[in-house]
């Protein structure tokens, strides 16, 4: 087994999870929050704007069944590359989109997936997706985690009133990664 870990941000970490989690060679998939300065922040302190951090997925992955690529494309596909304001109804500096590479091989193949996405011509603006190191990624709360199991009703609600359901859509239709 190649055991890897890949780190991303989308926006609500809800919205994250389901696309990895039913991928063969996802191992685990946790909510948390990455990228800022406080030591074990909660929910509501991320959501305040005051500690920098960012809701996020991280991955632990068997490159060998699903390699990175793969994760790169499902990422992509679950976003909106080109606001960097937050994610469809999730504003703020919490709820931007970026990638947390763990190596400079994700460094690379991410940066040349965010290239190739951008000379695609599938989006008009830029696509403005922060690559940067992965630091110390912070587990969110157990109430957050597969959020999309413990509350189906209320995650499909929100998935398709945030407008992200239609936005995936719109953009990629049947191109969406599958198993």
């Amino acid at each position: 087994m190649s055991k890897e870990l890949a780190t991303f941000a989308g926006g609500c970490f809800w919205c994250m999870v389901k696309p990895f989690d039913e991928q063969p060679g996802i191992i685990s998939v946790i909510s948390g929050y990455t990228g800022g300065t406080k030591q074990n922040p909660t929910y509501e302190e991320v959501c305040s704007g005051l500690t920098g951090h960012i809701e996020a997925v991280q991955i632990t992955f068997d490159s060998s069944i699903f390699p990175y690529d793969k994760l790169l494309s499902i990422f992509w596909q679950q976003i909106d590359p080109t606001d960097a304001g937050g994610q469809f109804y999730d504003r703020g500096s919490s709820y931007r989109p970026a990638i947390f590479y763990h190596s400079e091989k994700q460094r690379q193949m991410a940066e040349q997936s965010k290239k190739e996405l951008q000379e695609s011509g599938k989006f008009k603006k830029p696509i403005v997706v922060e690559i940067v190191p992965a630091s110390t990624f912070y587990p969110a709360e157990e109430y957050h985690q597969h959020y999309y199991q413990k509350n189906p009703v209320h995650y499909h609600a929100y998935h398709e009133g945030s407008g992200r359901a239609g936005f995936i859509k719109k953009y990629w239709g049947d191109q969406i990664e599958s198993k």
